[in-house]
């Protein structure tokens, strides 16, 4: 009888791709669990929880992202300074408004373990508000997402 071995991938063995996404009209929960999976690598045959196999996410058109129902006036952001009374709330129409990146990092890095790896996992994914990004070199292919366009 032969015993085969468990893989276990090495920082080396991973290879790294770009994608790009077009946040117009996606909700924002299913986009953002979309990508994690992305950012995690857990599309990827040699995925493994304690290593980060996943690819670089860049998303554009971020002030164009939906959201169902009237979560825009009532879903609410938090922020705490960590001195008494330090507490900060933003509804997620304000904050689409004044930083319209924040509301796809924060939605995706909610979904990424809470650890040294889920911040490493973090820093791949890049969020632009407009339709440009300065990724072009890394010739980023379009990622196709099992997410239908919520209808105004």
């Amino acid at each position: 009888m032969t015993m085969n071995k468990t893989f276990s991938p090495r920082p080396g063995d991973v290879q790294r791709a770009w994608h790009v996404v077009d946040a117009t009209d996606l909700p924002l929960g299913r986009l953002a669990s979309e990508i994690a999976q992305v950012l995690r690598g857990k599309h990827k045959p040699i995925y493994a929880p304690h290593v980060d196999t996943g690819d670089f996410v860049i998303v554009v058109n971020a002030e164009k992202v939906a959201v169902t129902s009237d979560k825009s006036q009532t879903k609410i952001y938090y922020r705490h300074s960590g001195y008494p009374g330090g507490i900060k709330a933003e509804t997620f129409e304000s904050l689409l408004e004044r930083r319209p990146e924040a509301v796809i990092e924060r939605a995706v890095r909610g979904m990424l373990p809470k650890n040294k790896l889920g911040r490493q996992m973090a820093r791949k994914l890049k969020v632009y508000a407009g339709p440009d990004h300065p990724h072009a070199a890394q010739m980023p292919k379009p990622l196709e997402l099992n997410v239908r366009k919520v209808e105004a």
